[in-house]
């Protein structure tokens, strides 16, 4: 019978969010992926855990994978922690979870924090829509091809960045994307967490000039939405009639018609069908 991968979500900063089931399933798993051990090893000796670990990282998750899911099938229970944070989310994580559903291992989550969530609760942007975009690349020619993807993203947009690049990640968005809202989440859940509310253009020459500590969330307003112009009944016909000319149903052409005009779909499919 095989054992059991629990996603175990760590603390991002306050050693009191760590809750008991998390602790009590660090006690009784058989052993623990963790991203850094020496990290996790801090973390356990906190709480008073003995309990043998093997690391699970960027670069050694395609090699560690297989031998930790092997494990898994063979009995043994593991438990899968990063730095700080839910396992999985902009992390290597997401392979090793992917390959034990692939194994059919049973997979159980223990939650637990989560920056950009956090983030986003206390940054006062608009959090009924938002993309959650993690690090941007690296590569210049990638980063640039990323951000111009979102230069027509109405949702709100979250990046996570390291203080050393804040600088020049906010001068590329700033470029990119205009004067948007931003607010700036730093150290959460520790003594000095701060939210700062600005604009890319005063946080792109602020930050050019003064450093920033801490580890850092970015909480980026979406683009307006652009407004359609009004569509007559008869132009919404005449596009209805487009689509059926293309293959769709009159049922299904006056239902989009309807969507893109704003007008009764009942209105457009019954001179769709005098047509």
């Amino acid at each position: 019978m095989s054992g059991i991968l629990y996603v175990v979500g760590t603390p991002i900063g306050n050693l009191g969010d760590f809750s008991p089931r998390a602790i009590e399933t660090l006690r009784n798993c058989d052993f623990i992926a963790a991203e850094d051990t020496r990290v996790t090893l801090k973390l356990l000796n906190h709480f008073e855990i003995k309990k043998p670990m093997v690391s699970y990282f960027e670069h050694n998750r395609f090699e560690r994978g297989p031998v930790i899911a092997e494990r898994i099938l063979s009995g043994e229970s593991c438990a899968l922690v990063t730095d700080a944070g839910m396992p999985a989310i902009s992390d290597p994580g997401e392979d090793l979870v992917k390959l034990c559903i692939e194994k059919g291992i049973e997979i159980e989550a223990v939650p637990g924090p989560c920056a950009f969530a956090t983030a986003l609760a206390i940054s006062g942007m608009p959090s009924k829509r938002f993309s959650f975009e993690g690090f941007l690349p690296v590569d210049k020619s990638d980063r640039k091809e990323h951000i111009s993807w979102l230069i027509g993203e109405t949702r709100t947009m979250i990046f996570y960045e390291a203080p050393h690049k804040l600088a020049q990640t906010l001068a590329d968005l700033y470029k990119a994307l205009g004067n948007r809202e931003i607010a700036i989440v730093r150290e959460l859940t520790k003594i000095h967490e701060q939210v700062i509310k600005s604009t890319l253009s005063e946080a792109s020459e602020r930050y050019s000039k003064e450093v920033i500590k801490g580890e850092i969330v970015l909480i980026v307003k979406g683009a307006e939405p652009e407004e359609n112009e009004s569509m007559t009944l008869e132009q919404a016909v005449e596009y209805a009639m487009n689509l059926v000319e293309k293959g769709q149903s009159k049922t299904q052409a006056a239902k989009i018609a309807a969507k893109e005009s704003g007008l009764k779909k009942g209105d457009i499919y019954k001179l769709l069908l005098e047509e």
